[in-house]
């Protein structure tokens, strides 16, 4: 078609002029718009929502504040028909509901762990804190001895026996060294003998474990017989794999070596330590409680299950059978039982299963079935982040001659994690929450020390077990947003590629 002057008119000769946007798009207005008021449907959700938020939070402020009872020394301070919050009832039990039936004298034994906690804490979650190596080796090293000592009194007066069954444990982990040397498959072909050693050593406990109510008819020398025989050969074991490291590797071996010896050491010092008596009060663990035993039980639960969980999920997608059958079994067979049942389990089962007369603390049994809980769900979340990296990058850590563990260390790992963030602290917080259910089994986390502190008849009154609850609440509300916001945070930090 040709052109004509009529239509060349038509045809604009320069740029139309940048307009700002509506102002309906921008500012408040804008916002609101977009997110609450898009359509009529979700005005009308908006709305719906909106007027019930708006009643649930009014009646709080009411009942908190408008109503509230500020001071008083005794329930009938708030005694009265329209009598709100009852808060001298939150100032009289706060102690308690923080360090349960801790003694008062002694308290400040926490405060020292509660500070050097957060003290030790803060850097960790400042990335561009310096001397990041110490402060991990401070805050999960020396920090639970300290708080250990300082929590219990110390001076646990271990005998021989238990300095030896951590020798003989350890001299059973020598046999992981080549291992951590070459590599799985190399190092069990290069560790044959010591690996035989150490099954004969186990097959020896074993047997001496089932000898025990034997002992009367055989005349009483049979355990020490294979006690001797145990150790013996769990000195062999530990000798030929920690040699065969050396004489194979010398720089891989050494440093093997090396670093199970710093390990081995460093468990005897810490016992040592523990055994030392620093002249404080000894505290049993029933008179813990509280806040105290709610952090306790989460923070041990949460720094076991992620390093347990990731080894769970290397293991269930092995290539070696025997490892896979082993980690399938334990994943399945935690997470088809509540926790409820762990804890049942590991409370009033477990000592039905040792040898008479052997005991361990019920805070410690809980401890262990926490820990073992919330690792066979971290293991699932961290199979399925390790699922959602790309063939690409395993085939491209081999083609540049990385071996398993440096494979999974330098390149899988680190992309895994950053993947599985929102469903591991999604575990963490309700691991934090769960353990309400410890009041199941005796002990008085912060929830169960707030219903042992209602039955207090000086401070019964109708407004009494909503203040508390509505407080206990609140404090359970500021870790867990706590760690969903710095867990947003971490996200946005880590999210430097794939954005949409």
């Amino acid at each position: 078609m040709a052109l004509t002057p009529s239509s060349v008119a038509y045809l604009r000769q320069e740029d139309a002029p940048r307009l700002p946007p509506p102002a309906s798009m921008t500012g408040l207005q804008g916002w609101l718009r977009q997110n609450l008021f898009p359509s009529i449907g979700s005005s009308l959700v908006t709305i719906l929502f909106g007027a019930l938020a708006l009643w649930v939070l009014s009646s709080i402020f009411d009942f908190a504040f408008l109503r509230a009872v500020w001071s008083g020394a005794d329930r009938q301070a708030c005694l009265g028909e329209n009598s709100g919050a009852c808060w001298p009832m939150v100032a009289a039990k706060m102690g308690q509901w923080v360090y349960g039936f801790y003694p008062i004298d002694q308290r400040w034994r926490v405060n020292v762990c509660f500070v050097a906690g957060a003290a030790l804490l803060a850097p960790m979650l400042i990335p561009s804190a310096p001397y990041k190596n110490w402060n991990v080796a401070l805050l999960f090293l020396a920090f639970p001895l300290v708080t250990l000592v300082l929590l219990t009194g110390g001076n646990f007066n271990f005998d021989l026996a238990t300095y030896a069954l951590v020798i003989s444990l350890m001299l059973l982990a020598a046999v992981i060294v080549p291992l951590a040397a070459f590599g799985l498959e190399e190092g069990i072909a290069c560790n044959k003998a010591g690996l035989g050693l150490a099954g004969a050593a186990v097959g020896l406990w074993f047997a001496s474990f089932l000898t025990g109510p034997l002992q009367t008819t055989i005349g009483g020398t049979s355990n020490s017989l294979i006690s001797i025989l145990t150790g013996l050969l769990l000195l062999g074991s530990g000798a030929l794999s920690i040699g065969t490291a050396v004489r194979r590797a010398p720089r891989g071996g050494f440093v093997a070596a090396a670093g199970w010896a710093v390990g081995l050491a460093g468990i005897l010092l810490a016992m040592l330590l523990l055994d030392f008596d620093f002249g404080l009060l000894p505290v049993e663990t029933p008179q813990w409680g509280g806040l105290t035993v709610t952090l306790v039980v989460s923070i041990t639960g949460i720094v076991v299950s992620l390093p347990v969980g990731i080894v769970l999920a290397l293991g269930r997608r092995s290539r070696m059978p025997i490892v896979r059958m082993l980690s399938v079994i334990y994943i399945e067979i935690i997470r088809g039982v509540p926790l409820i049942t762990v804890l049942f389990m590991s409370s009033v089962m477990l000592p039905l299963f040792l040898p008479p007369g052997t005991s361990f603390d019920k805070l410690l049994r809980a401890l262990i079935g926490v820990a073992m809980f919330s690792s066979a769900y971290m293991a699932e979340v961290v199979r399925g982040g390790l699922q959602s990296i790309p063939k690409g990058q395993y085939e491209g850590a081999m083609a540049v001659g990385l071996s398993f563990w440096q494979m999974m260390n330098k390149i899988v790992l680190p992309q895994a994690l950053k993947v599985s963030i929102p469903n591991i602290v999604g575990n963490f917080i309700s691991l934090f929450k769960d353990t309400t259910l410890l009041l199941i089994i005796g002990l008085f986390d912060l929830l169960g020390i707030l219903q042992a502190s209602l039955r207090d008849s000086a401070w019964a009154t109708a407004s009494s077990a909503p203040t508390g609850y509505l407080t206990v609440a609140l404090m359970y509300w500021v870790f867990c947003f706590g760690m969903s916001r710095y867990s947003i945070y971490t996200e946005r930090r880590l999210h430097t590629g794939h954005k949409r």
